[in-house]
């Protein structure tokens, strides 16, 4: 059963995507299925710009908060971006890629 702080840390990144109007914000709970994290906060943008955004402001609060991201992938394109913080896992998809998967 994954615990209170990794659900905080789930909210934290939810929150700071709505922030920059993230659309389709959802929290899933992985823990029972997955080895590597807890949590996989999912998200989509309109354009390449605001998916970057939204990542840089989740990277921002969560090293405001002092949780380290540890890898990030896809940034550059702003298409599909991922941000692992270990027990917390953020996908940001352009909207068209995430209708895709």
């Amino acid at each position: 059963m994954s615990d209170e702080p990794s659900l905080a840390k789930a909210l934290l990144g939810a929150q700071s995507a709505l922030e920059k109007k993230a659309e389709g914000v959802r929290i899933l709970n992985v823990s029972t299925i997955s080895g590597f994290t807890d949590y996989f906060v999912i998200c989509s943008g309109t354009s390449d710009r605001q998916v970057q955004a939204i990542a840089d402001s989740i990277s921002y609060a969560f090293k405001k908060q002092g949780h380290p991201v540890y890898s990030t992938e896809g940034y550059t394109d702003g298409r599909w971006v991922l941000l692992d913080f270990g027990d917390v896992v953020v996908h940001i998809f352009l909207d068209a890629l995430r209708e895709y998967y």
